[in-house]
């Protein structure tokens, strides 16, 4: 089956409704970039660091890391309780870095591509492609993301999150 051929499926939807951390809607990501775009890397890393809060993540070229905003993500963690859309604001952060990981370096592609690998994967419905079509700053206008006066902690690594079965230099 072609990806042209292949309608949304809904185990996608419920599978990152469900998601418990970053390695479960990760796989999604992956899974779901794959299903949409015919589109795949293998040994990508996440690492989490404080960040301005205007900046959700970022891909530093060349590299097979992705930078999430920790302090973007616990803001928003305390804010909402609802797992699932914290989990789409997630999936859209890493979908959108990972498919300049993939190649696409310019913002405009890469947000078209995020809108269309949520519609072909979860239908029009789900909170993952409403983000999508509106970008993940609609689910913070709510939260007062004012100065941010924490001190800055050290980046970290997550473990476990993409398990290849490969060695990856």
């Amino acid at each position: 089956m072609s990806k042209n051929d292949s309608k949304p499926t809904e185990p996608f939807g419920t599978t990152l409704d469900k998601a418990r951390n970053y390695a479960e809607v990760w796989k999604i990501v992956k899974q779901t970039a794959e299903f949409a775009l015919g589109k795949r890397r293998d040994g990508m890393m996440l690492f989490l660091d404080d960040l301005p809060l205007q900046l959700g993540a970022y891909y530093p070229v060349g590299t097979n890391n992705i930078v999430l905003n920790r302090a973007l993500v616990e803001i928003v963690e305390a804010s909402l309780s609802d797992k699932p859309t914290v989990n789409a604001l997630l999936y859209n952060l890493l979908l959108h870095e990972y498919l300049h990981a993939l190649g696409d370096l310019t913002e405009t592609g890469v947000r078209r591509e995020v809108v269309e690998v949520a519609k072909k994967s979860f239908g029009e419905q789900h909170i993952a492609t409403v983000v999508a079509c509106k970008s993940p700053w609609v689910l913070l206008k709510d939260i007062p993301l004012g100065p941010y006066n924490a001190p800055k902690r050290v980046m970290e690594i997550v473990r476990d999150f993409e398990k290849t079965g490969k060695y990856i230099v």
